[in-house]
């Protein structure tokens, strides 16, 4: 069974306690006091196993890319198809996926206890979040443009993971496709560097974004796609700066 069939009814939820535990209960069909759940304290959600980490993860995309429709006013069937496409999500599950999907337009509450509840779970986790944040770009672009209304949620999402302008632009940059994308950005750094910085920075970001250091880190299998092609896109501004550069 893949990580969107494991999440409606599995243990995570319930341990986690949150908004998170809340709104999965829910969806599950099960009584789950929301208030109490909120309660929980945050030695509750400090220390998940991976395979806990992972189910978080898949939860909260699904939250939060419904938390963007919401803002954003609308769902297009181009959205829906990629997020099943890059995500892989079988068609057979597909209705665990939408139950959460469901709720998490229904229900009043906002977007940002969700996103603060990853935070807690993912506190030393910078390229997960990053990860996750990246998955959203995803699904906002499907439809071929970012609207305002996206674009609002993403800058908020994006504060709260504790990412500053200079890595929302960077972040921003690597979706916008290798044609348009501006390399230094994707690469983090400043166009007057040295060539031994912008080695090192290239260096440091294909450690960090390996899919298998991710995947420890609680990345599910399922979203490897969108952690493979962010490797790309460092691998191919590295090649045009160096390019540009005349770099060895």
């Amino acid at each position: 069974m893949s990580i969107w069939g494991k999440i409606v009814g599995g243990a995570a939820g319930f341990a986690l306690g949150g908004p998170i535990g809340a709104l999965v209960g829910v969806a599950a069909g099960h009584f789950v006091d929301r208030a109490s759940a909120r309660g929980r304290s945050a030695a509750g959600t400090s220390a998940p196993g991976i395979e806990t980490k992972r189910q978080v993860f898949a939860i909260a995309l699904i939250v939060l890319c419904a938390k963007m429709a919401k803002a954003d006013g609308q769902v297009t069937r181009d959205e829906i198809e990629a997020f099943k496409r890059i995500f892989r999500v079988p068609e057979g599950e597909m209705e665990q996926v939408g139950q959460i999907f469901n709720e998490a337009r229904r229900e009043s509450t906002g977007f940002e206890p969700y996103a603060e509840q990853v935070m807690e779970i993912f506190p030393h986790n910078r390229h997960v979040r990053e990860e996750l944040l990246a998955a959203l770009f995803h699904i906002a672009q499907a439809d071929g443009i970012i609207h305002e209304g996206e674009l609002a949620f993403l800058k908020a999402v994006a504060r709260i993971f504790q990412f500053d302008e200079r890595d929302f632009d960077r972040i921003f940059s690597s979706h916008l496709g290798s044609d348009d994308a501006d390399p230094y950005q994707i690469l983090g750094v400043d166009r007057d560097v040295e060539d031994s910085e912008v080695k090192q920075a290239y260096r440091d970001l294909m450690r960090e974004n390996h899919p298998d250091r991710l995947m420890a880190q609680g990345l599910p299998q399922e979203m490897i796609d969108v952690a493979n092609e962010k490797v790309a896109h460092i691998n191919d501004a590295y090649d045009r700066v160096t390019k540009m550069r005349g770099m060895k």
